[in-house]
């Protein structure tokens, strides 16, 4: 590895880099600069045009921090004609945005590009036509060393790029990173796999599987911008703390307009102030309740019991009963959407009309049978025959009329289980009711029985594991037309109703068609760390391949008796704070008062979850149910017992534990008054 002061190649690459730099700046002031005002045909297009250069003006800045280029590459010979860029023996700055000179010559090549693609996956084995790989190392914006592998030397012994494992393990103060200098072979095949499949990451903890979601969809946008542009990419998290810890990234890479929410957030139909016991929310999460919805639905749909007579002018015209129960039958065969068929049955009917008006000698257009549809005795009999059902008003009758939710959820629901579900004190409307999450999600569902959901060109939906078959569905049919991206850690689910299986979930997603792939290399989670929460698997997820961490630095890693309680807690948090980088306090939810009221009391600083740390306040108190997906470079984890303790059963919150043993990228200390559990021990 070259160092400042050793080597004049390093003066070079520090010359590039200030020239890329200055390129990067006049691509910004060339598009602040356009003036639209004689280019737009009137406001709206002004109006959209401006808002697309303020996008353009935002993706170019120039992060001070975040190094330009990364890597480089010397090809043998010029890339294949799919890549115009290049020419024999030229060489290639890999960064996170392309920037090129006046001329339009590239500088910095987007790391997405093809011709960037062998920076992740040659190798001496296959070397891709490469002849030279660099990488950069530096401190801050600022060029400081740079490590070259000759992959055609095969001589040169392969070694472990330093550089790489010092970004991997470079502290981190604030939100998530990106990981796009120390992509991996098998993360990049993630990564760049098609628009058109669907792709279920089983990953453990440090694996990188929410960053390979997030670079999957800037690599997407990359290769399919038009297409996503029109219909539009989402990412799903688990809660609004994750998502404030990732929401960087992808701006980091230049990418402004992919859509981040919760499933709570997807389902928003009412205001949920209520909660579910486990068992209630385990039936109502459970894919037999769409079946129930529907039945429900569906009975408000009844047969004619009599024709309907259109009078036009003095002309009569009369649709026999029996004609009205053909038309009502074939929409309810062609099983489209409730709302979809209403609308359709008066237009049926006027067509009925219309046939035996052209049967009198009349020649009806379009307008006559819009009219038709539009007539007082057709809109009574649709209102009869096929009324309009609000979902949130059908929902609330299931919940609280126990003759009607029996009569629609015979032979799907036990009676234990219709009990289950029935709320102890009905409410009187809609507004007035205590939903749960669990029903917003149901509303959602009897939603889109009505109307169909809009569906996205791509969704990522991390943290998967802990999704009921309900939710599953609310975020399948945001993605019924595009595809998905899964993530997940079956050993992390820790929800009553956590996934069992990939292949079950994938189902009711409505992805049974998508490969599961499974990372097991732990970039992020070191040796010693990864080793004794692995102690917990047989007990959570037996026959799930345990993460074997690649990292050299076993990282540091104790556990401690707390024989003097908080104080010996605070103790190890301020020992931590002495080290670079930041530091969570993961507790269980009931311990984090007591633990707050500690650290003010000894002068220490820290924020919750979901904000922002400063190199002032690195510290970050983290109850247990919101640990999923974060990281910190130390973690103290207080009374390991106590946050089994705070779930509904041992296995739940064993698997809590499991998240909370595995956020720590460098260090971890375990403080306990009471005993371990007996899973860590043996």
């Amino acid at each position: 590895m070259s160092t400042p002061g050793h080597d004049d190649p390093l003066s070079k690459e520090r010359s590039h880099l200030a020239a890329s730099r200055s390129a990067l700046r006049a691509m910004r002031e060339d598009v602040e600069s356009l003036d639209i005002t004689d280019v737009t045909a009137n406001w709206v297009n002004a109006a959209v045009l401006e808002a697309q250069i303020e996008q353009r003006i935002k993706a170019l800045a120039d992060l001070s921090e975040t190094p330009l280029f990364f890597g480089r590459l010397d090809y043998l010979h010029a890339p294949g004609a799919e890549q115009a860029e290049g020419g024999e023996g030229e060489r290639f700055y890999v960064g996170r945005r392309h920037v090129h000179d006046a001329d339009g010559d590239p500088m910095v090549i987007d790391w997405r590009a093809p011709v960037s693609q062998p920076f992740y996956r040659a190798s001496k084995k296959d070397p891709q036509d490469v002849s030279l790989r660099r990488r950069f190392g530096y401190t801050g914006g600022d060029l400081t060393a740079y490590e070259d592998e000759h992959l055609l030397d095969t001589a040169e012994a392969a070694t472990t790029s330093r550089l790489l494992q010092q970004e991997i393990e470079r502290p981190r103060v604030g939100p998530m990173r990106d990981i796009v200098a120390t992509i991996q072979p098998e993360q990049d095949e993630i990564v760049r796999a098609g628009l058109s499949g669907s792709v279920c990451v089983q990953g453990g903890p440090g694996t990188g599987k929410t960053a390979v979601g997030l670079h999957r969809v800037a690599y997407l946008l990359y290769a399919h911008r038009e297409r996503l542009a029109r219909t539009g990419t989402l990412v799903i998290g688990p809660n609004r703390s994750f998502l404030h810890y990732i929401e960087q990234v992808l701006p980091a890479l230049g990418e402004l307009t992919v859509r981040q929410a919760t499933v709570d957030d997807l389902v928003a139909h009412v205001e949920v102030r209520g909660t579910d016991e486990a068992t209630t929310a385990v039936i109502k999460g459970d894919a037999r309740m769409a079946e129930v919805l529907r039945r429900a639905l569906y009975s408000h749909v009844v047969p004619p019991t009599e024709g309907v007579v259109v009078v036009r002018g003095s002309r009569r015209w009369r649709v026999p009963v029996y004609e009205l129960e053909e038309i009502v039958r074939e929409l309810l065969a062609r099983d489209i959407r409730y709302g979809a068929a209403r609308e359709a049955l008066p237009q049926r009917i006027a067509h009925a009309v219309l046939v035996q008006m052209e049967r009198a000698g009349e020649a009806p257009d379009d307008r006559v049978q819009n009219a038709v549809a539009r007539n007082a005795a057709v809109k009574a009999l649709v209102k009869s025959v096929w009324p309009q059902v609000d979902p949130a008003r059908l929902v609330l009758r299931l919940l609280t009329d126990a003759d009607f939710l029996a009569e629609h959820a015979e032979g799907v629901l036990t009676g234990d289980e219709q009990k289950a579900v029935l709320w102890v004190k009905p409410a009187r409307s809609v507004k007035s009711a205590r939903w749960s999450p669990a029903d917003a999600v149901l509303i959602d569902e009897a939603t889109d029985l009505i109307e169909r959901t809009h569906s996205l060109g791509h969704v990522v939906l991390d943290e998967a594991q802990d999704l009921s078959p309900m939710q599953y569905r609310a975020v399948g049919r945001r993605c019924t037309t595009g595809s998905a991206t899964v993530l997940g850690d079956l050993a992390q689910g820790t929800t009553p109703w956590a996934t069992r299986s990939w292949e079950e979930a994938l189902g009711h997603l409505g992805k049974g068609e998508a490969v599961v792939e499974e990372l097991t290399a732990g970039f992020r989670v070191p040796t010693d760390v990864i080793a004794y929460a692995s102690r917990l698997l047989p007990h959570i997820a037996p026959g799930l391949t345990p993460v074997a961490s690649i990292r050299e630095n076993p990282g540091f890693f104790d556990i401690r008796t707390a024989d003097a309680g908080p104080a010996d807690v605070v103790a190890a948090c301020r020992e931590l704070l002495e080290r670079e980088g930041s530091v969570g306090l993961i507790a269980a939810d009931a311990r984090v008062p007591e633990l707050a009221a500690a650290l003010a009391a000894a002068g220490i600083g820290h924020v919750g979850p979901g904000e922002e740390t400063t190199h002032a306040t690195r510290l970050t108190l983290v109850p247990a149910s919101l640990a999923k997906g974060l990281e910190y470079d130390y973690v103290v984890l207080d009374e390991p017992q106590a946050v089994v303790d705070g779930e509904p059963d041992e296995r739940t919150g064993l698997r809590r534990l499991y998240v909370a043993l595995t956020r720590a990228v460098s260090g971890l200390i375990v403080t306990h008054g009471t005993g371990l559990p007996p899973q860590l021990v043996s």
